[in-house]
């Protein structure tokens, strides 16, 4: 299905789209609606034909395309066919072997012959036959402010085109792009993605990268931009696999681009330069912190000819797009994981584990220790080496998306035997380790077919439980709040508990709540301010993003306390600034929902932590 002609008559046509014909601000009012609109049971595609930069007095002719990966529906409308086609045919090809029968040579010819549209076809059309330069600089295209505490504008959904020096390997990939002024952007590469690998090549040789930001065009291409294909495979190959047609794509800035873009940004990354980027509220739901990054020094900017589209993305606080991408990627690249955990049955990633932070893998326990050894292989493949938390079951658990049923699962499976805490490699975004880029890793093996059977507990109401906490903490200078205990039915329930640290590490305190392991196996410790004991959704994301392996648990046999709050630096064994998570602006939500733009719905608002 080729959609890219007319992208906006297809999202009429399916009635995703909702348009905005009333002037809205890009500083904060454009990302506010779309982050609110995201998180409904059914949200919708948004188009703001009027955006304006009131601060700057300034109107844009340029609408602003918002939550385009809106459910999991139309993600599959942009691939052209269900997710799990693309997967099937991705692992039938892994598989093929030489045919034996005349009928099986034919099938093999015809398979073979679909791969005549994976390449793409580079045209000899230069950016400028097909578009027309931009009359302006980037602060005349409608590029947002999303959060209050970000460093500035940030484009979001750019695809950054580059390639190596020698022209040998072409890479696109998805990277924030921070503007510094009309004519500068900070390059967001992080260490382990191919533009950073170009850009160190060609620092070794001191001449400047050219680089080519795309915005707009087919919608896959924002999603193939995000794929973790192993280094020196051009996103693109995967592109027309999908579609079964090929790229077309067109000279800019030396780099090869898809020519229907709608935007396209030109320049030069000068090795020898580079700026404090951030700080910006990123997709994990806390801001990551400003940090040193390479510049992107802009000579040309092209518009397609006839209407072009600035797309954006929100990121912040689960659910998001990333919700729909991450299952896409899920679902294509199962077939790829297996090539090197042949065992793999099934993995997924909650949205709310924020992707690297929890995985879940269902897989075939053929001898004793490969449960572990199948960590140690996850934790050493690709961007799966980011992954904090990796818990895994065995063939007779439930579907790993049922999550009350598998949590269930785990939670009769669970012993101090079966967990394996190590240190690793972590995203660039993760704030929970003491140090930048390295960090605790838990492992928890869960494949048992058999439960295990634990001593009785005596399990007391939530009421009791929670006075019983109250008087023997209180006087230990940490303050209990509120308590609320989930999975009684368990091997091993769960009790999270809301306190006030007083500005002190419970580091040496978490000993101290094995006085409450005659009435609970699990103790989840989070900060009383903005966290909800009743609201689980949210508890694990704050959990998820906190937790640091090797410092944040204290077991004592079958029993478990993990910290899931703040830290405080110099305190918490934390050697750099802890950031603060993303929230709105409730005056401009309630400026928008009295002008009637939004609904000032105060369950959802509270459900996940909007204000």
């Amino acid at each position: 299905m080729k959609i890219s002609g007319d992208l906006i008559e297809f999202l009429r046509t399916k009635n995703y789209l909702r348009e905005i014909d009333v002037e809205l601000d890009i500083n904060l009012e454009i990302p506010h609606i779309a982050y609110l609109e995201i998180k409904k049971a059914e949200p919708k595609v948004l188009l703001f034909n009027k955006p304006v930069d009131r601060l700057a007095g300034k109107n844009f002719d340029i609408p602003v395309l918002m939550n385009l990966f809106s459910s999991y529906k139309i993600t599959e409308d942009f691939f052209g066919r269900t997710v799990e086609s693309v997967a099937n045919e991705i692992e039938k090809f892994i598989k093929l072997k030489p045919p034996t029968s005349f009928i099986g040579k034919l099938e093999f010819l015809k398979d073979i012959f679909k791969l005549k549209n994976v390449l793409p076809n580079r045209q000899s059309k230069n950016i400028s036959d097909t578009h027309v330069r931009f009359d302006g600089h980037l602060t005349d295209l409608p590029i947002l402010k999303t959060w209050s505490g970000d460093g500035g504008k940030f484009i979001t959904m750019g695809q950054t085109y580059a390639h190596s020096p020698d022209g040998s390997v072409s890479n696109v990939g998805m990277y924030r792009l921070q503007v510094f002024d009309g004519k500068t952007l900070g390059m967001h590469w992080q260490i382990h993605k191919d533009t950073n690998i170009f850009f160190q090549e060609y620092k070794k040789l001191g001449i400047k990268m050219p680089v080519s930001i795309g915005i707009g065009g087919d919608p896959l291409y924002t999603w193939v931009a995000t794929a973790p294909l192993p280094h020196g495979i051009n996103e693109m190959l995967l592109y027309g696999f999908i579609k079964n047609y090929n790229a077309k794509l067109i000279n800019s800035n030396s780099n090869y681009v898809p020519a229907d873009l709608d935007i396209v940004i030109e320049g030069f990354v000068d090795p020898l330069k580079s700026r404090i980027e951030g700080p910006f509220g990123d997709h994990t739901g806390y801001y990551t912190l400003p940090e040193e990054y390479p510049i992107l020094e802009v000579t040309n900017i092209y518009i397609k000819k006839n209407k072009p589209i600035y797309y954006a993305t929100v990121v912040g606080k689960p659910p998001l797009e990333d919700k729909y991408m991450g299952w896409a990627t899920e679902r294509v690249f199962l077939p790829l994981l297996r090539t090197t955990a042949p065992d793999l049955i099934d993995y997924a990633m909650p949205e709310n584990g924020v992707f690297h932070n929890l995985i879940l893998g269902k897989m075939r326990v053929r001898y004793l220790g490969h449960p572990q050894q199948f960590m140690h292989t996850f934790w050493g493949v690709g961007q799966m080496s980011f992954v904090k938390n990796a818990i895994f079951v065995g063939e007779n658990s439930p579907d790993l998306k049922d999550y009350p049923a598998i949590t269930r699962h785990i939670l009769n499976r669970l012993t101090y035997k079966n967990i394996m805490i190590s240190i690793g490699t972590l995203d660039a975004l993760d704030h929970s380790s003491p140090n930048a880029l390295l960090g605790g890793k838990l492992g928890i093996d869960a494949t048992s077919f058999d439960e295990v059977k634990l001593n009785k507990l005596e399990i007391l109401t939530d009421d009791i439980l929670l006075t019983k906490a109250i008087n023997i903490f209180n006087s230990k200078d940490v303050q209990i709040f509120d308590l609320k205990q989930y999975f009684k039915d368990t091997q091993n329930p769960i009790t999270i508990i809301t306190v006030d640290k007083n500005r002190n590490s419970l580091q040496t305190k978490l000993k101290y709540f094995a006085i409450l392991k005659a009435f609970s196996r699990i103790i989840i410790i989070v900060d009383n301010f903005g966290n909800n004991v009743n609201n689980i959704y949210m508890i694990l994301w704050r959990v998820a993003n906190n937790f640091d392996a090797q410092r944040d648990l204290y077991i004592e046999q079958n029993f478990y306390v993990v910290d899931g709050t703040n830290k405080l630096r110099d305190i918490d064994d934390l050697n750099r600034e802890w950031p603060d998570d993303v929230t709105c602006d409730k005056e401009i939500l309630l400026k928008l929902h009295k002008n009637g733009i939004i609904d000032y719905d105060m369950a959802t608002i509270e459900k996940f932590q909007i204000i």
